[in-house]
């Protein structure tokens, strides 16, 4: 049975920084592309960030240069590392897991998690 467990979310002061896991099971999470994916209040989905089976890396232009995306395969299990945290980053976010690239990881997806919510505030 396939299960994807955000968590590391939390309330955080601007400039700050979190660290969001994602820990999956029921597949081998080195297998796939995983993505970090966010949603806002009223707002649809935004993607973050993608790690690929070979570990290449690629983060949205919002977040580039503050957030990293890492796994740990040995643990099976997806990191987002926040930095410098902005007001506007203030979203719930999920890791999302495809066969392949995609710049909406979110469309015809089935596997969520309950996510984990980052609310940045001062």
């Amino acid at each position: 049975q396939v299960q994807l467990v955000e968590s590391g979310g939390g309330l955080v002061q601007p400039g700050g920084s979190l660290r969001l896991s994602c820990v999956v099971s029921g597949f081998t999470l080195k297998s796939y592309w995983m993505y970090w994916v966010r949603q806002a209040p009223g707002l649809g989905h935004e993607w973050v960030s993608v790690i690929n089976p070979s570990g290449g890396r690629r983060h949205a232009d919002a977040v580039k240069g503050r957030f990293t995306i890492s796994r740990d395969d040995a643990k099976n299990t997806l990191y987002l590392q926040m930095n410098d945290l902005r007001l506007e980053d203030t979203a719930k976010y999920y890791c999302v897991y495809r066969g392949g690239y995609t710049d909406y990881p979110w469309i015809s997806y089935n596997n969520w998690g309950q996510g984990t919510q980052v609310t940045v505030s001062s």
